[in-house]
């Protein structure tokens, strides 16, 4: 079944889940509904260390061959930015993933990470354009043992929330299947 695309979608789950997979089909389907149709891959991953340079490589390709002609945008840090400068009524937005744009403030107080997420939350709501965006859900596990690590998958709670208030779908992925959690698939 073809999914639908809606005006923004927050796409949760864990780690290989196939949360990536499910908005690179809503890409399609967007993609495939009129020629004059876009999508841009809003992508926030940094290559830190040989694995990630790897990874990154490997979703490029993956990418590419099954959306050929979508663009690729990098935006590790200015999200909101990239989503307000890039989001027009004919192209579909794919953030991924919101989980590593959070690591990458890393440093910034808790005021400074609301800020943020209220200004990625405020150009989601004004885009003009569809917007999905990716991030994992990561505190159905136990609390972690070191402050950092709580206090990241605090903020991400809190990220998650605040973009799930604000986008029209909200689908959970578990094993390839995606469970709606605000709207209809």
């Amino acid at each position: 079944m073809t999914p639908t695309v809606v005006a923004s979608e927050l796409v949760l789950g864990g780690q290989r889940s196939g949360k990536s997979r499910r908005a690179e089909m809503l890409a399609v389907a967007w993609l495939s509904r009129a020629p004059s149709h876009r999508a841009i891959f809003v992508v926030t991953a940094e290559p830190g260390d040989e694995e990630m340079r790897t990874r990154i490589e490997r979703h490029r390709a993956d990418r590419a061959e099954r959306l050929p002609g979508a663009a690729t945008v990098e935006a590790p840090r200015a999200l909101a930015q990239a989503v307000a400068l890039h989001s027009d009524a004919a192209t579909l937005l794919v953030v991924d993933c919101l989980t590593l744009w959070l690591a990458n403030l890393h440093g910034l107080d808790d005021a400074a990470l609301a800020g943020e997420a209220d200004a990625l939350g405020e150009a989601v709501a004004l885009a003009p354009g569809p917007v999905v965006l990716v991030s994992n859900e990561i505190g159905l596990g136990v609390v972690p043992m070191g402050r950092e690590v709580r206090a990241y998958v605090d903020a991400l709670g809190r990220l998650n929330q605040r973009l799930a208030a604000v986008c029209e779908r909200v689908t959970l992925v578990a094993a390839g299947l995606p469970l709606a959690l605000k709207g209809s698939l």
